[in-house]
């Protein structure tokens, strides 16, 4: 039995089999076969071995046209080496002797060729062990690209490991079948792992090295409450993790009780609680929780893992729907496109050396006036069907905040004169994310309706670490002194100035923050989903004077590790055995 560590980004605790990927998102292969399988292997391999060598041919033609055959004759050399019998027969002879997979074969063989090639005086033959690596590369491309395609149709549940997942893979994982996830790197507040609460699929992320141990098949725990994976548990372990399940089953029924109870402190302030969601199903799910609208509707995940970009007409009925969902009384908040960073629409790539510091969000759709203009048109035309507020994500300086709200004008004065009908004064707003942004908010405020500050980047942007490393992971806290002297800012800012201010990030979902958010006078979270009963509960337990209390202590401390420790305190004294 083998035990990880790592950082919870979903609650709940799974028990189920394996199913490794590697760093590349494909399944990684088991090292060996049954003896019945061998022949199915062996026909694996033919198959990957014709159509590398085609596609390796196909190259080489390309090749020739544009630059000449001299150049495409190193291509016809790989496809002629792919192409040898004897490289078969090698590789087919470890799988019939062995019984190893096709993928483990090839690279058994190539790997020996390799390091063979390597004994040799230094600089003798280092283009040919290039070589090899290419065309090991070649073969494995296709026989894992037979696996990738495997995965969309699993009929049995299993617990994905992976070094690590991007957005796109996560929000294409088969919830019916994906029962958790686990892996290597990445941290609590990365786009994966806000994917995971949108999906309610328990996740543990920055583990730390532990695929090379896990085979196919393993049996597994994932424990997102407390941040372990356990690999191939005894008896004991999983009779104990059994009974687990079963308190959280009994856990969530009873905060359901809270539903239709209202968010407001027993003194008597009310506080509005919202959801965060991803995609427009999960809207109704926000009423289920007890959400009283929407507080962050994530739009760019509509981009993701579709073959083209949404058309006007596609993104209107997904945010009519959403507005159709929660009604007239209920707000929607609509962030406009936030892509870059870790986010890619599908046919976009970054080659910036830093996306997280360059032309992403806000940014990316200054720079891309349509894109940004027809999602605008899309949103106006859907505001006719509910509350809708709009919101620019990373705004960093004021000029930006005005060059946006320039152009949302300009497709106002369109749309009036196609005489399509738009809620004509759509509340807008600004995220606050960037320290730039906290420390001008007075400045900010004359230029909005609201404020939503996006914690995430918040954190990542004031204390330089990226949210995505788990070499950074230790910086990385919300409950730093930087951090909340910061929100504080923005709130008194927001309060000088009328202003209505919601926490978006994923500290408004942590419970340890609520009292402390309250303190500062945050009066609307926006969470995900499942976090709502919680938070709820824990604002019905307290008075706004005890939460100032907390956040006047908490606003003394020094360190990070001193006020979650304190946090973390205060909790206790309201639940003794906190599920948090």
């Amino acid at each position: 039995m083998d035990v990880y560590r790592g950082i919870p980004v979903y609650p709940g605790v799974v028990i189920g089999p394996a199913l490794p990927l590697d760093t590349d998102g494909f399944l990684i292969p088991k090292r060996s076969v049954d003896p019945g399988l061998v022949e199915n292997e062996i026909q694996r391999l033919k198959d990957a071995l014709s159509k590398a060598a085609i596609s390796v041919r196909k190259n080489q033609a390309e090749v020739s046209s544009k630059v000449g055959s001299q150049f495409a004759a190193i291509l016809g050399a790989h496809a002629q080496m792919i192409e040898d019998p004897f490289l078969s027969n090698e590789i087919v002879t470890k799988i019939s002797s062995n019984y190893f997979t096709a993928e483990y074969a090839v690279s058994q063989v190539l790997r020996q060729h390799i390091k063979e090639m390597e004994a040799l005086p230094k600089g003798a033959m280092v283009s040919r062990t290039a070589d090899l690596f290419d065309i090991e590369k070649q073969i494995l491309g296709q026989l894992i690209d037979q696996k990738q395609q495997e995965l969309g149709n699993l009929t049995s549940p299993v617990v994905i490991l992976a070094h690590d997942l991007s957005p796109n893979e996560t929000a294409k994982l088969n919830k019916q079948f994906v029962h958790a996830f686990a892996t290597e790197a990445g941290g609590r507040t990365s786009h994966t792992s806000i994917l995971a609460g949108a999906m309610e699929i328990p996740a543990v992320v920055g583990l730390g090295k532990f695929l090379q141990e896990i085979t196919g098949g393993d049996i597994v725990i994932v424990d997102g409450d407390a941040g372990l994976l356990i690999v191939n548990p005894d008896e004991e372990i999983l009779e104990n993790y059994r009974k687990r399940q079963s308190q959280t089953i009994s856990h969530d029924s009873s905060l359901e009780q809270l539903k239709s109870l209202p968010a407001v402190t027993k003194d008597g302030v009310q506080v509005r609680l919202m959801g965060n969601i991803e995609f427009p199903h999960e809207a109704v799910h926000c009423l289920e929780k007890g959400a009283e609208g929407i507080g962050l509707y994530r739009t760019e995940f509509l981009f993701m893992g579709k073959e083209t970009i949404p058309s006007e007409e596609e993104q209107y009925q997904a945010y009519k729907k959403v507005l159709e969902d929660m009604g007239r009384d209920r707000p929607v908040v609509i962030r406009t496109l936030d892509l870059g960073g870790d986010k890619l629409a599908t046919g976009t790539q970054s080659n910036e050396r830093n996306p997280f510091l360059g032309l992403r969000s806000i940014r990316l759709c200054l720079r891309n006036i349509g894109l940004f203009k027809t999602q605008i048109r899309a949103i106006l035309r859907a505001s006719v069907h509910g509350n809708v507020h709009l919101l620019f994500p990373m705004i960093s300086t004021v000029l930006e905040l005005r060059q946006a709200k320039m152009i949302l004008s300009e497709i106002k004065e369109d749309l009036q004169e196609e005489n399509i009908p738009f809620q004509r004064d759509i509340p807008i707003g600004t995220m606050i994310e960037v320290p730039s942004a906290a420390i001008l908010a007075d400045c900010m405020a004359k230029e909005v309706s609201f404020f939503s500050i996006g914690t995430n980047d918040l954190v990542q942007y004031t204390l330089a670490a990226d949210r995505s490393n788990e070499d950074v992971a230790s910086l990385y806290n919300p409950g730093d002194p930087a951090v909340i002297k910061l929100i504080d800012l923005v709130a008194k800012a927001a309060g000088n100035a009328n202003l209505a201010v919601s926490v978006c990030g994923e500290m408004s979902g942590d419970p340890i923050y609520t009292m402390l958010l309250l303190g500062l006078g945050i009066r609307q979270f926006s969470v995900a989903p499942h976090s709502i009963p919680e938070i709820k509960k824990i604002i019905r337990m307290i008075t706004l004077p005890e939460a100032e209390n907390v956040a006047r202590e908490a606003m003394r401390l020094e360190t990070a590790r001193d006020v979650n420790n304190y946090l973390r305190g205060q909790i206790r004294k309201l639940i003794p055995d906190p599920m948090v």
